[in-house]
């Protein structure tokens, strides 16, 4: 599907008249001031949407339209009913909030081109995994500030790649690990890092497995949908619909449990959890030293992300513990993150919040988000003089004042690349069925040839890095 925009102009210039902006949004040619806020169009940030899936539409794209400062003007995705759906669903949003009928919002079939439009400004990069590093690196060398979902790469040396492009480049680059954003991991995390809890010993990562199953059978591939790109630079395999997402409805998608496309729930949820438990270890620049593990893969069906699972690791001593910390993760364990220290514990999670109505985390029966071995733990006060972890109320809205600001958001690149490795580093283990040991320096195993091959997989022509 090509851009439909069909004029060369300008959109923004387009837009400074007062008969252009009535033809192209499909407004009175008078607008009142309060319609999209206090921003004047010259001062808001233009976005552009990469992916409007699930994700997209039951997260990131609601939290983005709740903002004035910010306006999304395009859409993009390779399955072209999605690519309507997601322009309705963002027109829809400005016609109701200005009461107005809206049209405003170009569509494109494929990513490049949105990202050759001088009108935008920024991108919310929702799409599956294994495309998240290649696009965040087009879109930084493209000049776009970008939200980038999480897990940050498919494997640790595009994570490598990627962070170094945006770092250079001087974008900024917001990883969606919205749970920095949420006051009781903040807040658990600067209680371990101001020692309420002791010394800290270990750390409990509570985490789900996937199930086997899905349908293996070939089927044709829909005629409104770009299979080809999708796979990206991952092998080719046929089309069937459990190995990509529902033709129809916005339900969980088969590609988040099969290994081609990412690592299942350690990558996915763990990218989430493992960032929470850096933070309170302060170790979010680094990894582990050592890691070991194993879990149950399917033995049949289309599915082949771990099931049930238990993966182990240590890291170096640093100010947080003298003695370095030892983190386990399992589904054993309560969804969420338990830190134990030498005088007591803190639980941190969720509670029942969710992103989507097929989260996992709508199975959680215990609703506590913040519990202590002690009461008195979770009632301390964070004094002046004290440790105090960055602040910020909502991870979009934190990423869009970073645009305006050029300061460095709450979850950058490298913090994101780091618990993404961590993540995969966890998954190795799981495969090669013993213990790895890592130097988070260098990025690379020592004497293990085996593991070093993993840490890259062929990217198939022509979807490379440049």
């Amino acid at each position: 599907m090509q851009n439909i925009r069909k004029s060369k102009i300008s959109r923004r210039s387009f837009l400074k008249t007062g008969l252009g902006a009535a033809a192209a949004i499909g407004f009175p040619a008078i607008v009142p001031s309060s319609v999209f806020g206090q921003y004047a169009p010259s001062k808001r940030i233009n976005i552009g949407a990469i992916g409007v899936g699930r994700i997209s539409r039951g997260h990131d794209m609601p939290l983005i339209l709740q903002y004035d400062r910010a306006r999304i003007i395009a859409v993009c995705d390779l399955d072209a009913h999605r690519l309507e759906d997601g322009k309705k669903f963002v027109n829809d949003y400005y016609a109701q909030k200005t009461g107005a009928a809206y049209n405003g919002v170009t569509g494109y079939g494929n990513y490049h081109q949105l990202l050759a439009d001088k009108d935008i400004d920024a991108v919310v990069v929702s799409t599956p995994d294994h495309w998240h590093a290649l696009i965040g690196v087009d879109a930084v060398h493209a000049g776009k500030d970008v939200y980038l979902q999480k897990p940050a790469s498919l494997t640790i040396a595009e994570g490598r790649v990627l962070s170094n492009a945006v770092q250079a480049s001087g974008r900024i680059l917001q990883m969606g690990t919205q749970q920095r954003s949420t006051i009781q991991f903040r807040y658990a995390a600067e209680l371990v890092r101001n020692g309420r809890i002791g010394d800290l010993e270990r750390v409990e990562i509570g985490l789900p497995g996937d199930p086997a199953g899905g349908d293996k059978t070939p089927m044709p591939v829909p005629a409104w949908f770009n299979y080809e790109m999708w796979l990206g630079e991952t092998p080719y395999v046929y089309y069937t619909v459990d190995r990509v997402h529902p033709q129809t409805g916005y339900d969980r998608p088969g590609w988040l449990r099969c290994r081609q496309f990412g690592a299942g729930m350690i990558t996915g949820w763990g990218a989430h959890h493992v960032d929470s438990a850096h933070w309170g270890m302060n170790t979010e620049y680094t990894g582990p030293v050592e890691i070991w593990g194993h879990a149950q893969f399917p033995d049949h069906g289309l599915w082949d992300v771990h099931g049930p699972f238990k993966t182990e690791a240590n890291y170096a001593p640093n100010d947080v513990s003298a003695n370095g910390v030892h983190m386990s993760i399992s589904g054993d364990y309560p969804n969420g993150i338990k830190f134990y220290g030498t005088r007591g514990w803190i639980f941190v999670s969720r509670g029942n919040e969710q992103v989507t109505k097929s989260d996992p985390v709508a199975k959680l029966n215990d609703a506590t988000a913040l519990a202590a071995s002690d009461p008195k733990i979770i009632k301390s006060v964070i004094g002046p003089d004290e440790i105090h972890l960055y602040k910020s109320d909502e991870q979009h809205g934190n990423w869009l004042d970073c645009i305006i600001s050029r300061q460095q958001p709450i979850s950058p690149v490298e913090m994101g690349h780091r618990a993404c490795s961590t993540c995969l580093l966890h998954d190795m283990a799981m495969v090669l069925k013993r213990k790895l040991y890592w130097d988070p320096v260098m990025e690379h195993f020592k004497n293990d040839d085996e593991a070093n091959s993993m840490l890259s997989r062929p990217q198939r022509a022509p979807y490379r890095f440049s």
